[in-house]
């Protein structure tokens, strides 16, 4: 987007100051009047288009810019409607229920804040939604820990470590395409390339979590339900499988990332059709709607209620707003204007990294949005990674190491505010516990410091 900056930049203090009024705009439309993101932005797009046109910046020159900055959206649209549809028919295949039930088999174990950081995690891989996880998984975990008298406080922090684990890692979830494609990189590169942060942050939040763990077993009678619930489904046999080991074999081969998706979606759909979950004349509407199920288990069934390409409406018509906003601040001359005098400070990798972390971090606290977190930071930092001969990758890493994973830890963010009220514990209460969000903005921090598992673009 930098190729929109006009010939003549504000100065930094006047891009600051537009810069501010922006984020309270935003900070009280979404914490303080609890509005979607939507709105503010919208409102925020008309602030930005008014200061161009005091500035006499033609409309036709903004209107591109937006226009502009919502074209590089484009990749993750295509991707997130893809997502909708994977979810949607591997739901219809059995794919995601097998692998919950594989999760939840691991649930007699002792250790049960580490197993229970490992099932959300497992769970939030597949299924592509930290939300979805904690108010399903999340919920039955707590009442798990609560029956056998253990902290809610740490449960709570192994549920939203592990809910943010797979909502960082898993190739159906929107941050982690929304992170690869506003920074223009392969999606399965990016989730390789976060192994590096992810891994040790895993492994830390595992033996913190064994630790803290009383000993014995915890009764799991509770989640003997969500198992037979499953089963009662129908959607399990052997062939649902066969979808996860495609795209595992696609990943490892390095094919695109919409080539993986459509195949293994297709791939689901056709299995589905032959184990008759769904008549075939109705099949291929679950891509557009999503998939639903009578299980006879009240959560089971809210739980398999998922997917669908409307289902990723909210999420697309999100980042377009978001994305045309950035255009917005680039053809103003606004963000060039900051980085223009910031930029001799980041000439190094360590500054570049640290600066992103920094960046990202406060955006979540300002905002509470993590969308807004890797959107405007991806946007205002790709180039300096480019003059500074660091690969995007390790933007895209940062960008969700530092702003994917700080949302739930907010009080008054969107996802904090989710998280308390789903599973009945404070943000503040379950935070000091939740190890793994802890974890991945240090040591991509410390990444950045030290210069170790940096990529270069020559590399």
């Amino acid at each position: 987007m930098l190729k929109l900056q006009p010939a003549k930049l504000p100065r930094a203090s006047e891009a600051s100051v537009i810069i501010l009024i922006v984020l309270a705009v935003i900070s009280y439309c979404i914490i303080g009047l609890e509005l979607v993101p939507h709105i503010p932005i919208l409102m925020s797009i008309f602030l930005v288009s008014a200061y161009g046109l005091l500035k006499r910046i033609p409309f036709q020159t903004l209107q591109n810019g937006m226009i502009k900055g919502a074209e590089t959206g484009l990749g993750a649209v295509l991707l997130f409607f893809l997502i909708g549809i994977l979810i949607s028919s591997w739901m219809a295949s059995g794919t995601i229920p097998v692998l919950m039930n594989t999760a939840f088999a691991l649930a007699g174990s002792p250790w049960f804040y580490a197993i229970t950081f490992t099932i959300t995690a497992i769970i939030g891989v597949s299924l592509g939604s930290s939300f979805t996880t904690a108010a399903t998984v999340g919920v039955a975990m707590l009442g798990v820990a609560e029956s056998a008298d253990f902290s809610l406080a740490i449960t709570a922090g192994a549920v939203v470590s592990g809910a943010f684990f797979g909502d960082k890692m898993s190739p159906l979830s929107d941050t982690t395409n929304l992170a690869s494609t506003v920074v223009k990189v392969d999606l399965f590169d990016h989730i390789k390339n976060m192994m590096w942060t992810t891994i040790p942050a895993f492994v830390l939040s595992f033996i913190l979590f064994a630790l803290l763990s009383p000993s014995g077993a915890a009764n799991t009678a509770g989640l003997a339900s969500f198992q037979e619930g499953l089963k009662a489904s129908g959607l399990m046999h052997w062939s649902s499988w066969i979808p996860f080991i495609i795209l595992i074999i696609f990943t490892l081969s390095k094919q695109p990332a919409f080539l993986s998706l459509a195949v293994t979606s297709i791939a689901a759909t056709l299995i589905a059709g032959l184990h008759s979950v769904i008549p075939w004349s109705e099949l291929w509407s679950v891509w557009f709607d999503g998939f639903s199920i009578e299980t006879g288990n009240e959560a089971v069934t809210e739980m398999l209620a998922m997917g669908g390409m409307n289902g990723m409406l909210f999420t697309v018509s999100l980042v377009i707003l978001a994305l045309a906003l950035g255009g917005l601040f680039f053809t103003t001359g606004i963000i060039p204007s900051i980085l223009a005098k910031v930029q001799h400070a980041l000439s190094s990798a360590r500054s570049v990294i640290l600066s992103t972390a920094l960046t990202a971090i406060g955006i979540n606290v300002s905002i509470g949005e993590q969308y807004l977190s890797i959107l405007l930071t991806g946007e205002a930092y790709q180039d300096l990674y480019d003059k500074n001969g660091l690969a995007r990758k390790n933007l895209s890493r940062t960008l969700e190491d530092a702003g994917t994973v700080i949302n739930p830890l907010i009080p008054w963010s969107v996802c904090g505010v989710f998280l308390a009220d789903v599973l009945g514990v404070s943000v503040l209460s379950y935070l000091p516990f939740a190890f793994f969000c802890l974890f991945s903005p240090i040591l991509t921090i410390l990444v950045g410091l030290t210069g170790k598992t940096l990529t270069y673009k020559n590399s």
